[in-house]
């Protein structure tokens, strides 16, 4: 691990900022230094020429004070940036002049005491059986007895408060994966959890690759019985689970997201490789915290394990909004009657006296914490531990990438254990090649319901101006776009020329100007899937003809095409079962067929992936009327009037 001054030497040769709110050591000596840099702040602005020459006062930031400056948070508990007082431009940063930040120095700020507030402490230490006495005025000390203070909430820093009331702010550095590893080996606990989340919306796309070789994890159980339940290393237990949020993007009901899961699971073994043959793969879950889906389950489990439980996954993939949710709030007065009678048992024996507080799940948690002041002063990535609360300020929810600075610790369990929320790793840089107000438009926030888009040959389907889909076959194909993006269809010369910014026309696009020549293919993707049982309707359907896939002269191939961070295009080709027919020899290790094929170019050749076909629009897309009707016909009125009037003569 490099040491701060490595660092900041580093930084300096290469002229990069260097990120304050990770190195607090920098950060305390730039707080020295600051009053000397106020004081000729004016001295060193230029002159600037004004429409008027009515004096004006520059804004006052309101500095806290170095008295002050003791009393502020130790972390930001929004990002969990470093506090500090020096870059405005960067997390952490804190001013008094938001009210909550005054509050909170106010109330742990020292303060001399008066004869009334010494009056209250005396009354509140003393025996209530004392003030029922008749001649101690009960009724009156009773009445003017102080109440318990409400708990102040920990302020979070200028950024996040500028992210969540006015949505403005700018991203931090993306950590690397190497980081990440540094920073969990510093964990002060035995037992240890990592949950990796999964974003549903591109899934597996947002999968980090090689995690448990990067992470220094144990492996995967095995499909052998024998196999064991735990591993140790370097006297630490580090597991992994895998956690696919926000679900409710692929089905709108609980039931249906389950019936997907062999599916999630199989794809997640494919994209595992050869690493995922031979493993069991029964630590996944699929929730949703938006719909409550199985949330209460994972939160049952991390209150079971205990321990360090950190929350790993790229940026943009719902980890802070899971956080919310799986977080075991409130629960912090639960105590192990084991290890308080274990406490009892020792001090009945003439051992020293542990308090419980010490005696709470003391198998979790591996020697003592370290000192507060040597994480900040020193080269340490995890900062210091914030003190326990049952309901704490949870990291905040934004879409803006990289919300999270630094690493999130919130115990619970009266040291049971806590919940670490990591930075999110680099996912790409497609919203570099939009417009700002466009940027949000890239994030699916719920489910989309597509319309069949049937793309003919010759033609192409341009999604929201950044990503084209041309059919290499000479059959039709069905494209069902999975993505809050506008799609539209022309032909191939037009949707190129209009894809590469060549000429100006009507068609929807949110790609910024100048960004036309950096459209490069992604690949051409072979529809390889066969979906015939699924697409086939009556034909297959038992209730109906009934009959077999292999009996039917025709085959329906499938395949999802992914775009990073936005959705995925559901895309369907029927072709003759005799076209498909090719004579393979033995030999060949690859599938000769000829599958229709799609070729798909995106910014940089990048952003685009492919699975198995999910079946969404099958799952839950539009259906078709039914053919009965549900209410009465009404009656035919033909012939009623001649009917009446031969009634009417009859009758005379």
């Amino acid at each position: 691990m490099a040491s701060a001054a490595r660092v900041f030497h580093l930084s300096r040769n290469l002229r990069l900022p260097l990120p304050l709110f990770l190195y607090p050591r920098v950060a305390i000596d730039a707080v020295a230094a600051q009053s000397a840099l106020t004081k000729n702040a004016k001295l060193s602005q230029p002159l600037k020429r004004r429409l008027h020459t009515e004096p004006t006062k520059a804004p006052s930031q309101s500095l806290p004070t170095p008295a002050q400056l003791l009393y502020l948070p130790k972390s930001c508990p929004g990002c969990g940036a470093y506090a500090q007082t020096v870059s405005l431009d960067q997390p952490g940063y804190y001013t008094t002049n938001r009210k909550s930040v005054k509050t909170y120095i106010a109330r742990h700020e020292p303060k001399v005491e008066s004869e009334t507030d010494t009056f209250d402490r005396i009354l509140s230490t003393t025996d209530q059986s004392v003030l029922c006495q008749p001649d101690l005025a009960s009724q009156q000390l009773l009445a003017n007895a102080p109440r318990n203070a409400v708990a102040v909430p920990m302020p979070v820093c200028n950024r996040c408060h500028d992210l969540t009331h006015h949505r403005a702010g700018s991203s931090v550095i993306h950590p690397s994966i190497e980081s990440l590893q540094e920073i969990i080996a510093e964990s002060p606990y035995k037992y240890n959890h990592i949950y990796h989340v999964l974003d549903a919306a591109d899934f597996p796309l947002s999968l980090i690759p090689s995690i448990q070789r990067h992470l220094s994890l144990a492996p995967q159980r095995s499909l052998n019985r024998r196999a064991k339940t735990s591993h140790f290393q370097h006297g630490r237990q580090a597991e992994m689970s895998f956690i696919i949020t926000r679900s409710d993007l692929l089905a709108p009901q609980k039931e249906q997201v389950d019936s997907l899961m062999p599916y999630i699971v199989q794809v997640l073994r494919d994209t595992l490789g050869s690493s995922g043959d031979n493993v069991r793969l029964g630590n996944v879950r699929c929730v949703s915290a938006k719909r409550g889906w199985w949330t209460k389950q994972v939160k049952e489990d991390i209150w079971y394990r205990g321990g360090g439980g950190w929350v790993v996954g790229k940026v943009n993939v719902g980890k802070s909004n899971l956080f919310e949710n799986i977080f075991p709030k409130g629960r912090n007065e639960d105590v192990r009657i084991e290890a308080v009678r274990n406490a009892v048992r020792r001090d009945s024996q003439g051992d020293v006296i542990e308090s419980v507080q010490n005696t709470r799940d003391q198998e979790h948690f591996e020697g003592s914490s370290p000192n507060e002041e040597e994480q900040l002063l020193g080269d340490s990535l995890l900062p210091p531990a914030p003190p326990e609360t049952p309901f704490p300020v949870l990291p905040i929810v934004s879409s803006l990438p990289g919300t999270t600075a630094s690493p999130i610790r919130i115990p619970f369990g009266g040291g049971k254990g806590e919940l670490i929320d990591l930075p999110g790793l680099d996912r790409g840089d497609l919203g570099d090649f939009v417009h700002d107000e466009h940027k949000p438009d890239l994030v699916m926030r719920q489910r989309v319901k597509p319309e069949q888009i049937t793309i003919k040959p010759g033609q192409s389907m341009l999604v929201g101006g950044l990503v084209r889909v041309t059919p290499l076959a000479d059959v039709p194909i069905l494209a069902y776009p999975f993505v809050p993006l506008e799609c539209h269809v022309a032909s191939t010369e037009r949707t190129i020329a209009v894809h590469t910014q060549q000429i100006s026309s009507g068609i929807y696009t949110i790609a910024k100007p100048g960004v036309g020549s950096r459209m490069n293919p992604a690949g051409t993707f072979p529809l390889k899937w066969d979906v015939t049982k699924k697409r086939a309707g009556p034909l297959t359907r038992k209730d109906a003809a009934g009959l077999k896939t292999r009996v039917l002269p025709f085959v329906v191939l499938s395949t999802d095409i992914l775009i990073e961070g936005c959705g995925w295009i559901e895309l369907v080709a029927q072709v003759r079962k005799r076209n498909m027919e090719s004579v393979v020899e033995s030999k060949d290790l690859f599938d000769a067929r000829p599958y229709p094929r799609v070729e798909v170019v995106s910014p940089d050749g990048g952003h685009i992936g492919v699975r198995q076909p999910m079946g969404a629009w099958m799952l839950c897309g539009h259906k078709p009327g039914s053919s009965r009707t549900t209410v009465r016909p009404r009656r035919s009125m033909k012939g009623v009037k001649k009917r009446s009037k031969k009634v009417k003569r009859g009758d005379t």
